[in-house]
């Protein structure tokens, strides 16, 4: 069984606005300003109210306040497929953005993937997409495990604590759950008895990395075309995994609150203006 979320795999990509394209996970689209001290810093987000794309708005707000160089930034976002980022992306242009950090709306791009996977052998009993929405996501593993399917595993890139709460609310064994580094995952991974699980390292604070990359390009610095991050496997079962898993929980923050704070060395600003989420 397998479930999509805001995203598996991270690139970052910086193109000129004349050839905006969907072409990763965090696309930054840049073009250079004319003799200005300060950019506009545009952001397009097609889902409301899921907690690891603010916190991905947030990681960019904070970026662009401790560069010192962004005047403003202009966020677009609500809930909508790629004819709705197409228009914002357009109306954000407009405004005069002087860069823009897109997070791409095709849930398309793990079908190759999967495809891959199934040609080896893997047996997929069901998947579903849960449009990145942790209630939606636990709703369906539920049906799922109600209707008598045999489940021995689960595979999410992020809606990961409803579907462990959906095994326990209809009283089945549970079973292996990969996730993503999700706060609430985390404390699952480490308090529930017998639970076997791993997060996977998807931090949201990508978009702070995507917004670093833009004031550079905009600055006249050269950036590299590809920044590819290598995710961590927390396993709840190794001394590494466990370590991680402890060190990254924080029983103050949010359930769906991502667990990586910074990727360095492209992130710059602290922790408080992370959370205060306060742009220039």
């Amino acid at each position: 069984m397998k479930f999509r979320s805001p995203g598996a795999r991270w690139a970052v990509l910086l193109l000129a606005l004349a050839a905006v394209s969907v072409v990763a996970a965090v696309t930054a689209t840049a073009q250079p300003a004319k003799k200005q001290a300060s950019y506009v810093i545009g952001v397009s987000n097609t889902l409301v109210g899921n907690g690891w794309r603010e916190e991905m708005i947030c990681s960019v707000k904070a970026q662009a306040l401790a560069s010192g160089k962004v005047s403003s930034v202009k966020v677009a976002n609500r809930n909508g497929g790629p004819a709705e980022q197409n228009a914002d992306l357009r109306n954000l242009i407009s405004a005069g953005a002087n860069a823009i950090v897109v997070n791409p709306s095709s849930p398309s791009a793990l079908n190759a993937v999967i495809a891959q996977a199934a040609s080896r052998g893997v047996k997929v009993v069901k998947q579903t997409f849960t449009g990145w929405q942790f209630a939606t996501g636990g709703k369906q593993i539920l049906d799922i495990l109600n209707s008598g399917v045999k489940v021995d595993g689960v595979w999410t890139s992020g809606i990961d604590y409803t579907i462990v709460n959906a095994f326990r609310t209809a009283h089945k064994k549970l079973v292996p759950v990969v996730g993503a580094d999700n706060n609430q995952f985390l404390k699952q991974l480490m308090t529930i008895k017998g639970f076997r699980g791993a997060a996977v390292t998807n931090p949201a604070t990508i978009g702070g990395v995507g917004t670093a990359m833009a004031i550079k390009l905009l600055s006249g610095q050269s950036v590299p075309k590809w920044v590819k991050l290598t995710p961590q496997v927390w396993d709840n079962k190794t001394a590494f995994g466990k370590k991680q898993i402890k060190a990254n929980y924080s029983s103050s923050r949010p359930p769906t609150y991502s667990a990586r704070l910074q990727v360095k060395p492209w992130t710059t600003y602290s922790t408080k203006q992370l959370f205060s989420c306060k742009g220039p």
